[in-house]
């Protein structure tokens, strides 16, 4: 039986706890970038002892998400707002904005991230060597994560 792994019809769901309390939805992801993505992350180290013996352990890390939207989209525009209010610079505050990001899949299945922070983001828009704009980037870490994908 085949499976059915399209990504079409995903969403995603950003409170932001300052910037955007009612929370804001994602859908216009890019093409010429992955939309959203979750990479790997190292969550235990090995070593081996001086006999041989193999030691581990397990290390708390941050849990980072990448999103790249269409340029000049609403959903641009709303990363660049909660981008904006959590830069800091010379006679600017921060927000300091808790978020709060949610995935939902087309199979239904949802993933929860919490207690994060957005920390990268692009100022200005970008232009390929395609003569196009390049998809607008933002990147968050997360303290924590619930649900299965």
């Amino acid at each position: 039986m085949a499976q059915d792994i399209s990504g079409f019809g995903s969403v995603v769901s950003l409170v932001a706890s300052k910037t955007f309390p009612a929370g804001i939805a994602l859908t216009q992801f890019a093409d010429d970038a992955d939309p959203f993505d979750q990479p790997s992350v190292r969550i235990g180290d090995v070593a081996m002892g001086l006999n041989g013996d193999l030691l581990t352990w397990r290390k708390a890390v941050p849990l980072p998400i990448t999103i790249s939207v269409v340029p000049g989209s609403q959903d641009d525009l709303n990363l660049s707002i909660l981008a904006n209010a959590n830069r800091v610079a010379q006679g600017k505050t921060s927000a300091n904005d808790v978020l709060t990001l949610t995935i939902v899949y087309p199979d239904g299945s949802i993933i929860t991230f919490a207690n994060g922070t957005i920390t990268d983001a692009s100022f200005a828009k970008s232009v390929s060597s395609a003569s196009r704009l390049k998809s607008m980037t933002y990147q968050m870490s997360f303290e924590s994560v619930n649900g299965n994908a």
